[in-house]
């Protein structure tokens, strides 16, 4: 038995607000492509707002912006990631329609 490699494109969007000339807060939307669905899937990525700009609405403008591009590029779902031990995280992602779905597994390399 082999295994066999094959390369498959997937793009990356990178978003970010801007405040008093400096980045406030960013995040990025993968697109990630498999032989499971004809569209691809997005996975929001570090998601990340300025302490000092926190509360204020960019981490929400952010996310609907990465929803609104991956519902425009196609993906038939988006999926967002969080540690357990960041509950105020999960409760903002909840608050944005996102559903507590599963677990990742994680492997530092």
């Amino acid at each position: 038995m082999e295994i066999k490699k094959q390369e498959i494109k997937s793009k990356a969007i990178k978003f970010t607000i801007e405040k008093d000339g400096k980045v406030a807060g960013r995040a990025y939307l993968y697109l990630i492509y498999n032989n499971l669905h004809k569209e691809p899937y997005g996975y929001l990525e570090d998601l990340f707002v300025d302490e000092s700009y926190r509360g204020s609405g960019l981490g929400r403008q952010l996310v609907q912006s990465v929803v609104e591009e991956a519902k425009k590029l196609g993906c038939y779902k988006l999926i967002g990631t969080s540690r357990y031990s960041r509950v105020e995280v999960h409760e903002f992602y909840k608050k944005l329609g996102f559903e507590d779905y599963g677990k990742e597994f994680r492997m530092d390399l």
